[in-house]
């Protein structure tokens, strides 16, 4: 870990916000790495903003090249969209949350320079790897397109949103057929975003696995199913499909596609290295930021039915959860 801490020589700030308003934080940064004589990087479309000099600024592709740190500043969203590149060069990345949820951005803005003194000086934190999916288009055994994903690589109609037939294999062999709005593939880091709001299950960063999600599928019978992360996925369509279906990865790239194509999906070879605080608790992000904490005050509605004399009676109880731990 000493050794890590000695080779953050040269930092790179990373992350466009919303609105110019936010580059505050940017300027701010920039200045207190400077102080502390590291040698820092911005890139390029976020630096040029507030008129740094030119030697500083740096396409994402440069940053990969020679920073030994990346801090991003913003939300999920540009976690993703940097982790996607970054990862084949091995950099640890540490986020500063200014976005919604935050589950890939730990620090807090409110306490960034202490916990970054703690990181930085002081060496309070530990490097977590996560695995990527890497989805490829084949048409007529020639491979057309290809992307990567964090969280989740996501087959479904291109433009109007309708029903679909498909048929899924996994390491060659025929797993299942389905006619749904498409089929979410999802990693356990994406298992909290896109996966977990069309019900799949949550799955610890930990575990070497990936999770099929149907979209609305038009059976009851068809449910999520969690496979070994060293599984190679393959995905072939009826051919009486819409000519327009669309690959996306993370939701920020699209790949357009049609029903004689073949989508396979598998685990990446690189890796994205996540710099936490040494107090991070994977389980203490995951409470808060869904609301499973203990102290809530929320009153759950619980309907339960019995049968007496053969009458169905709905008994409706208002359990307040802080009586029952």
């Amino acid at each position: 870990m000493d050794e890590l801490v000695k080779s953050f020589k040269t930092i790179a700030l990373m992350g466009k916000p919303r609105r110019d308003i936010n580059l505050q934080m940017h300027k701010n940064l920039y200045q207190w790495l400077k102080e502390r004589e590291y040698q820092v990087l911005v890139e390029k479309e976020v630096g040029e903003k507030f008129g740094l000099p030119e030697e500083v600024l740096a396409t994402v592709e440069q940053i990969g090249e020679q920073a030994q740190l990346v801090i991003v500043i913003g939300g999920d969203g540009n976690m993703l969209g940097r982790a996607r590149i970054l990862a084949k060069y091995h950099i640890p990345m540490i986020g500063i949350n200014r976005g919604n949820l935050g589950f890939l951005t730990d620090i807090d803005p409110k306490n960034a320079y202490a916990q970054l003194e703690a990181c930085l000086e002081r060496g309070e934190f530990f490097v977590e790897e996560r695995f990527l999916l890497e989805a490829k288009i084949e048409r007529n055994g020639e491979i057309i397109s290809s992307g990567n994903a964090v969280n989740e690589a996501v087959i479904h109609p291109a433009k109007i949103a309708h029903m679909i037939d498909f048929h899924v294999y996994i390491n060659d062999k025929f797993a299942f057929s389905q006619r749904s709005d498409g089929l979410i593939v999802s990693t356990p880091t994406g298992s909290t975003a896109y996966s977990l709001s069309a019900g799949g299950p949550i799955l610890t960063p930990n575990l070497n696995a990936i999770a099929l999600v149907p979209m609305f599928p038009h059976t009851l019978s068809s449910r999520p199913l969690v496979i070994d992360g060293d599984s190679k996925i393959s995905i072939r369509f009826a051919e009486h499909n819409t000519s327009q279906l669309e690959l996306g990865c993370d939701s920020q790239i699209a790949l357009d596609f049609c029903p004689d194509d073949v989508v396979h999906i598998e685990k990446s070879p690189h890796k994205l290295r996540l710099l936490h605080l040494k107090n991070y608790n994977y389980y203490n992000v995951l409470s808060t930021k869904l609301g499973w904490l203990k102290n809530s005050k929320i009153s759950l509605l619980y309907i339960t039915s019995v049968i007496i004399y053969g009458y169905t009676v709905k008994e409706i109880f208002y359990v307040n959860p802080t009586y029952h731990q």
